[in-house]
């Protein structure tokens, strides 16, 4: 579990981070060497700005937490998929990738909160999206 999240700041969020921090510099230089108009400098995200952002941040979201589900279910080797996950060596009983599933030997392997938590992500995207664009023809 450690690995996954140490996977995920080093996939997504140091990125992010260092791509953030790029273009902060590039303005400032600009903005030092008169090359932006003060008025593109003081303009602020609009309402639907930000929902389309959050909207964009959910989808991330949850496609990494869908990506993580993937990874219990078996690809090649059904066998492997119970014989990692759950410590035995037998063929699942059933898997799917939507709702997210694993059973091997009648137990659920695919952790409880990576459905609910793909429901809520998928909700508050579909939500931010709407926003977005009620905001945006207002």
């Amino acid at each position: 579990m450690a690995t996954l999240i140490g996977m995920v700041i080093l996939a997504l969020v140091l990125p992010t981070w260092a791509g953030i921090t790029y273009v902060g510099l590039l303005r400032a230089r600009q903005k030092s060497a008169g090359l932006l108009p003060s008025a593109y400098l003081r303009l602020r995200r609009s309402p639907a700005q930000k929902a389309a952002w959050v909207a964009v941040f959910a989808c991330l979201l949850g496609g990494a937490l869908h990506l993580y589900g993937l990874s219990y279910l078996p690809f090649l080797f059904p066998e492997d998929a119970c014989w990692f996950n759950a410590g035995r060596k037998i063929t699942p009983d059933s898997s799917s990738a939507l709702p997210v599933s694993l059973v091997c030997g009648g137990e659920e392997i695919v952790p409880w909160w990576v459905n609910p938590g793909l429901l809520v992500l998928a909700v508050v995207a579909v939500g931010a999206t709407v926003a977005a664009i009620a905001l945006r023809r207002r």
